[in-house]
């Protein structure tokens, strides 16, 4: 008796001392109204732009966290800290739950609430059910690669890509974020050399190792961004060229930790804060080394992992988060659903098929717990070319890893079409493109979409409601014209004028600014031609 006394206490001295992963929840954010009056002290110029195109206010989120709650919490004793985020204004914290708990006692006046990752630790706890938690898995996991030099065409031409280079939508101007495990090579292959010759690469950072060295750790990330940006003249050529992007590292690959969803989430407040348009995140999350932190299908409701909530809220801030489905749909796994945060409404997350259209077996099944339609979409994902990490020649891989950034790049073209969209509005465009929008299901989602027909679509009924309402004052003017526009990126917009006979006077292909200088014309009658791709709209202007 007196043995079975001692390993009682020995297990439960044990238990107490064991770390533990948790998020600290704080209550409010004190200093909130000097950063909000002071907006660049918190977003880049890029960045607000992008809210105020969209008519997205700033609010709470936006601000950093206080950073003398954050102080205390790190100092607290038997507390580490490893991460934070804003936008959820939590401290991920490890120690034993004795500690833990004794945060939310010592620190009462901010600490709003805390949660354990391992939810039988939490006030409302539950006991994890293994019949629904899928089974520990390599977090890359795809089929053999081998080599094959063909081209990228057919994961192009699916989507109708091709159609958007060919109306010069290539991804100019458009910022893309990268969050993935690692960038091996980029800054040496030659397959990459155009993106660095043309300084496309903005920079990144290392979650992970809290370094700016995002050239390194895994190759997954390499293969991803490749088949966004890779380029071997006749060989290969991804799907958004000319983007611009930001490299961002929150994946520890040699684990699998809850921490790795709170580096996300990092990386997506940095990717708000620079002006990202467009996040491509070939990731997602079930499963732990710690199997008490596994999630079960009924979490995957996009409310309820730390990642989700924070991707949920990268979407409010006017962003494209596109996100792969998982490779769990083999018939034979008992989990074949979508991760997170996959789950979220507002991710536009993306499934896969092979070359003919055909969905690949191990591309997850929606929908989510809740009953919403996952994936959104499909694209190639059997059989893509990437671009080998070592040896930089175009080879065959598997996965939603590839089928996402191959919707992602075409996602930045068409949203690079349509500027003055809202993301809302681009994905919604999209998924109605699809071929099987009106019966999706379960695996499918609403299929593979149509960018051509989207962009016709578009142009006829968005595009032709934004001509209609671009106007030109004042009229007749004397030297300087504005153009009043509800479009707040100019860079694509051409303004042309001719004379009565027709012959052209002024062209600026470009425009800085609404306003611009037609004092060296003449006075008389003219037809001044506004052009935003291939929308058009033709003003009678007088000049005194």
């Amino acid at each position: 008796m007196k043995k079975l006394i001692s390993l009682i206490a020995f297990l439960y001295c044990f238990h107490a001392a064991a770390q533990e992963d948790a998020w600290v929840f704080l209550k409010d954010k004190p200093n909130a109204a000097t950063f909000l009056a002071s907006p660049l002290t918190m977003l880049s110029q890029r960045a607000l732009d992008r809210r105020t195109r969209q008519n997205i206010a700033l609010d709470n989120k936006d601000v950093p966290m206080e950073t003398t709650y954050y102080s205390q919490i790190k100092s607290a004793t038997g507390i580490t800290v490893l991460a934070k985020s804003k936008w959820l204004n939590a401290i991920h914290v490890q120690g034993t739950p004795i500690n833990i708990k004794n945060l939310k006692t010592t620190y009462n006046t901010f600490v709003e609430k805390i949660e354990f990752a391992d939810k039988t630790l939490n006030a409302k706890g539950r006991v994890h059910q293994s019949s629904t938690t899928p089974k520990r898995k390599n977090k890359f996991e795809k089929t053999s690669t081998t080599f094959n030099y063909g081209n990228a065409t057919n994961q192009i031409t699916m989507l109708k890509g091709d159609f958007l280079h060919q109306q010069g939508y290539t991804g100019t101007g458009m910022y893309i974020a990268v969050i993935d495990g690692g960038f091996l090579n980029v800054n040496t292959l030659a397959a990459f050399k155009r993106l660095r010759d043309n300084n496309q690469i903005l920079g990144g950072y290392n979650f992970a190792d809290r370094n700016t060295n995002f050239y390194t750790r895994d190759n997954h990330g390499t293969n991803v961004l490749s088949t966004i940006a890779g380029y071997i003249d006749g060989q290969f050529i991804g799907t958004s060229p000319d983007a611009k992007f930001y490299l961002f590292i929150s994946e520890i690959s040699e684990t699998e930790t809850v921490l790795e969803e709170t580096l996300w989430v990092e990386a997506a407040e940095k990717a708000d804060s620079l002006g990202v348009d467009v996040i491509n995140t070939s990731l997602g999350y079930t499963t732990f080394d710690n199997a008490n932190y596994n999630y079960t299908y009924a979490d995957m409701d996009g409310k309820t992992t730390f990642i989700s909530r924070g991707a949920e809220i990268g979407v409010s801030r006017g962003m494209i988060l596109v996100n792969a489905a998982g490779n769990d749909g083999r018939i034979d796994n008992p989990w074949k659903y979508i991760g997170a945060p996959a789950d979220v409404a507002g991710v536009f997350t993306v499934g896969a098929v092979n070359a003919t259209g055909t969905i690949a077996d191990f591309s997850s099944y929606g929908p989510t717990s809740d009953g919403r339609v996952k994936p959104d979409v499909l694209a190639q994902g059997q059989n893509v070319y990437v671009i080998n990490h070592t040896t930089g020649d175009p080879v065959t891989s598997n996965g939603t890893s590839f089928s996402s950034p191959i919707m992602a790049g075409v996602v930045a073209c068409f949203w690079q079409a349509f500027p003055n969209l809202t993301n809302t509005q681009i994905m919604q465009r999209i998924r109605e493109s699809a071929d099987r929008y009106n019966s999706p299901t379960a695996q499918y989602g609403y299929g593979i979409p149509n960018f051509e027909n989207t962009y016709n679509t578009v142009l006829s009924v968005d595009g032709q409601e934004f001509l209609n309402a671009t106007t030109v004052y004042p009229n007749p003017v004397t030297n300087r014209l504005t153009i009043k526009t509800s479009l707040q990126n100019l860079e694509n917009t051409k303004i042309q004028i001719y004379n009565v006979i027709g012959k052209k006077v002024f062209q600026k292909n470009s425009l800085t600014t609404k306003t611009i200088d037609v004092s060296a014309l003449s006075s008389g009658i003219y037809i001044l031609k506004i052009t935003n791709g291939n929308q058009q709209n033709t003003i009678k202007l007088i000049k005194k």
